[in-house]
């Protein structure tokens, strides 16, 4: 958890870009995740030197020995060197001879050369204007402690949160605990194979590995299954080279070493390799947007043949799904209930060929201040032979925080997110479930085979049969299932209510006339 100094040193950091000319929020980031990976090389660097005192051998060279070919030592190009020169020698060491060593960095050889980040660095710019600028921000970053995994990776998020304030430049964000209600009810195992094909700054990659850590403390222990972690289990896909920096670098600071994050463009021709490769998926594809036909993988058009982005996303997913993969992705209203053939068909396979678990309707603002759309998350399991039985379903009203543009918590840090529920208990109070319905979700979710059965559609959870979903053609809207009770309203006789209005009427004349009399 960041304290309110950290949090300060961060906001420092950020005023000092904005008051130095950089107004984009995106490019802040940016030049923030070039620094703090530089700092990180430093880092790295020095470890490895240490140990080869110890070992008595000769370190792993991150910044290679000798010159660059303007005459720099690597060695002055290190955050330890450089952060203690005066700004001008600065400005011009990291934009003539660092940030090149970085723009070839992929290519280089070592642990910590290679990492995910370093592949994502070959168009890096330097866009710090003023030396007195650049000076002032490693000053601050300098007085951050970066040694601690949970602080490093907290502090990130907080600054990714900065993004999504800002406007439109946070539209690829979903709010953390979205993200984390997601991942606890899909519960990653260490055996998993992680995927999200519209990854943007990784959020769901880096919740399932914290969910690992948390749930599975022994897990990485294990020489395999720590492997796995660091070089196997995540994997993500985008097609802008600016979230692909963020995403690696988001990873890296939560500590996983090697993920795969790639330059792709998931819906697009080419991309068949890795069908049937992931058994879980976690993601929120873009919504909005039709594509061209010559443009779309053909086997994704066999699946749903269809312009439509967030359906052709749904085709990805069971292309990319192993048998028995597992999914919870976010979906517009859209999907449940549209009309056309194409929609008609996604929900039929779903039902159908797949096992299609649960309905979860989130409420209208949790995308403000930038997405009003109304969605829902399903989730659901890869079969190819069916077996959904029944579905289960979730009316969310409150995830904790206002619905409005600003989206001001409603409750204490700890009565948000899931904190009541991740031991097992159900400890949320009437009062603070009417604010914060993602306990009672996940509570509810896993008894969806038990009680949940047996509740009323009149409930804010309940089950609906196949069949009725069939009988229904296959629409997936809650509230075609949902029951209303009517509260029988008893009214006074119509006799009654007129002998009301004499009264009132007489009482009027009556002080009409008594004000007259004393006016004259």
């Amino acid at each position: 958890m960041l304290t309110g100094e950290l949090r300060n040193k961060v906001d420092q950091v950020w005023n000092a870009f904005w008051s130095g000319g950089i107004a984009n929020p995106l490019e802040v980031i940016e030049q923030i995740t070039y620094l703090l990976f530089l700092r990180g090389l430093d880092s790295d660097q020095t470890r490895e030197e240490n140990k080869a005192v110890r070992l008595k051998t000769q370190p792993v060279r991150i910044y290679p020995e000798g010159k660059d070919d303007k005459g720099l030592p690597y060695d002055d190009m290190r955050w330890s060197r450089f952060k203690n020169i005066a700004p001008e020698a600065m400005f011009t060491v990291l934009s003539d001879h660092v940030f090149p060593f970085l723009r070839g960095l992929h290519a280089s050889k070592g642990e910590a050369a290679s990492s995910a980040f370093a592949h994502h660095m070959r168009d890096a710019r330097f866009t710090i204007p003023k030396p007195a600028l650049l000076a002032k921000v490693v000053d601050l970053l300098d007085g951050i402690p970066m040694d601690d995994r949970d602080t490093k990776g907290d502090l990130y998020e907080y600054m990714l949160g900065k993004i999504a304030s800002a406007g439109q430049n946070g539209q690829f964000r979903t709010p953390r605990h979205i993200i984390q209600l997601m991942v606890a009810l899909t519960a990653p195992t260490p055996q998993d194979t992680i995927c999200d094909p519209a990854s943007g700054t990784c959020g769901y990659l880096v919740a399932a590995s914290e969910y690992i850590r948390d749930q599975y403390p022994k897990a990485l222990h294990d020489v395999k299954q720590n492997e796995h972690f660091h070089r196997g289990m995540f994997h993500g896909y985008d097609f802008d080279n600016t979230m692909l920096r963020i995403g690696s670098m988001n990873m890296l600071l939560h500590g996983v070493e090697h993920p795969s994050i790639q330059y792709r463009d998931s819906l697009a021709q080419g991309h068949a390799d890795d069908a049937g490769a992931y058994s879980l998926i976690l993601a929120n594809p873009p919504f909005a947007g039709s594509l061209d036909y010559e443009n779309t993988a053909k086997d994704l058009q066999q699946i749903v043949k269809t312009k439509k982005t967030e359906l052709l996303f749904f085709a990805l997913f069971l292309r990319l799904l192993k048998a028995g993969g597992r999914a919870a992705v976010i979906v517009p209203d859209g999907v449940l209930f549209g009309s056309s053939k194409a929609h008609k068909e996604l929900r039929r396979k779903l039902v159908e060929e797949q096992k299609l678990d649960a309905v979860i309707s989130l409420p209208g603002g949790v995308f403000k201040p930038y997405a009003g759309v109304s969605t829902a998350i399903l989730l659901f399991t890869k079969t190819m032979s069916g077996g959904t039985d029944h579905v289960w379903f979730y009316d969310m009203k409150a995830d904790g925080w206002s619905l409005d543009d600003k989206r001001q918590p409603l409750l204490s840090e700890d009565d948000l997110g899931l904190k009541p529920v991740y031991d097992g208990r159900n400890l949320v109070s009437d009062e603070v479930h009417a604010r914060n319905n993602l306990p009672d979700v996940v509570m509810r979710w896993n008894e969806r085979e038990g009680s949940e059965l047996r509740r009323p559609r009149t409930a804010q959870s309940f089950c609906v049969p196949k069949a009725d979903i069939v009988a229904n053609e296959y629409d997936l809207n809650l509230n075609r299932y949902r029951e209303v009770v009517h509260e029988e309203a008893v009214h006074r006789k119509p006799t009654q209510i007129l002998a009301e209005l004499r009264r009132l009427e007489a009482e009027i004349a009556a002080g009409t006339k008594a004000l007259e009399d004393l006016l004259t």
